[in-house]
């Protein structure tokens, strides 16, 4: 059986499904920040980060493009602006945990229970990037500067449940991470992810179009338009939105 890799697994899966990690991380794909064999692979795009300090952006970057690789198919999560998109939704209300119930008690729940830790999305990120990068720095090599088996290990060992991050289980770290990258690759390019509507392109999802009546009476023909984001009129201008509130 062939193996499986990266890229095929988030094509199938989209933006609804999280995948398990060991499945994302079985393949010869290259390490964060090597350059794609690709000539649809666009440099990514200095960001500005607002939440993440440049320690975390280091692990974050790495990390991400590390579960979404560049290969031929196409820019991986850096070029697609995923850490963009955590940096905005962390940043944002979202990210306070305006929405989460915050008056405990705090006490160890069951999976089926859901969350129930006392952090905000925020503070979760910064408690467990704080002791990763204390954790690498004892070793000796931060994340972005291992080898691309090394960096596998560690994100299944964050994924396993092996370190306590400062109060937060590692693998309830390594979920959130690894179903924001998946969000940030596939979600509206408005909320800072998915540059170029590359994700969707992977896909063959339009996007934000308010009708299909053009479309109604064509059986049998492909369906093919270019994707469009919220973000635009209909006409390929893109409008900044900032009414729009953050995971929604």
């Amino acid at each position: 059986m062939d193996k499986v890799t990266r890229r095929s697994f988030v094509t199938t899966v989209g933006a609804a499904t999280v995948v398990p990690t060991a499945a994302l991380l079985s393949t010869n794909a290259p390490a964060a920040g090597a350059p794609a064999k690709s000539t649809h692979a666009a440099d990514p795009l200095k960001a500005t980060y607002l939440f993440f300090n440049a320690e975390e952006v280091l692990f974050i970057e790495a990390a991400c493009e590390r579960l979404i690789p560049a290969d031929e198919s196409g820019p991986g999560a850096l070029g697609a602006g995923v850490p963009n998109y955590l940096d905005k939704q962390l940043g944002g209300a979202w990210g306070a945990g305006e929405r989460l119930y915050r008056s405990g008690p705090w006490q160890a729940g069951t999976p089926t229970q859901g969350y129930q830790l006392p952090f905000t999305p925020a503070g979760l990120f910064h408690a467990s990037l704080r002791a990763i990068i204390r954790d690498l720095a004892s070793h000796g090599e931060p994340f972005s500067e291992m080898a691309a088996d090394a960096q596998d290990a560690y994100l299944k060992s964050l994924e396993s449940g092996a370190h306590d991050l400062d109060g937060v289980p590692s693998a309830v770290f390594f979920d959130m991470l690894l179903g924001m990258t998946v969000e940030g690759f596939f979600s509206d390019p408005v909320y800072g992810g998915n540059r170029d509507m590359v994700g969707w392109r992977m896909i063959g999802f339009p996007g934000a179009y308010a009708d299909y009546f053009e479309a109604v009476d064509k059986h049998g023909v492909k369906f093919e338009r270019e994707p469009m984001s919220l973000a635009e009129d209909g006409l390929g201008h893109i409008h900044v939105r900032q009414d729009i509130p953050a995971n929604l």
